[in-house]
């Protein structure tokens, strides 16, 4: 196969100033890029796409209860669920001892829906 052949590649180094421009407009402050980096990043990781669809199919479920499902310590589950909730993915309440966690809000109910469908797409 020749070099570059099957890959997309700038044949001509040619600069778009109105563009660069108008995409450097488009681009949200700095802090958000970070945070929306730090969120697809937490969504990177399978067990915790997977402790994230299990609360999405029931709401609210203790540490034991994810773990039990992720097949992993609760140990695992607790550092786990210390990344989701950095990102804001999930929130908790307590209740006695017990702590028990759902999805923070709908926005990642819509961003696990779109990354299974767009998954599904590709199969």
């Amino acid at each position: 196969m020749p070099s570059g052949a099957g890959r997309a590649v700038c044949g001509v180094y040619e600069i778009h100033p109105e563009r660069v421009e108008k995409a450097r407009a488009a681009l949200p402050e700095e802090r958000v890029v970070k945070e929306a980096a730090l969120l697809l990043k937490a969504l990177s990781d399978p067990t915790r796409m997977r402790l994230l669809l299990a609360l999405k199919a029931v709401g609210e479920l203790c540490v034991c209860d994810l773990a039990l499902l992720a097949g992993v310590s609760v140990s695992a589950v607790s550092h786990q669920l210390r990344l989701l909730r950095q990102a804001r993915l999930v929130d908790f309440r307590r209740e006695g001892k017990q702590v028990y966690y759902r999805l923070a809000d709908r926005h990642v109910e819509g961003l696990l829906a779109e990354a299974l469908a767009h998954a599904e797409e590709n199969t």
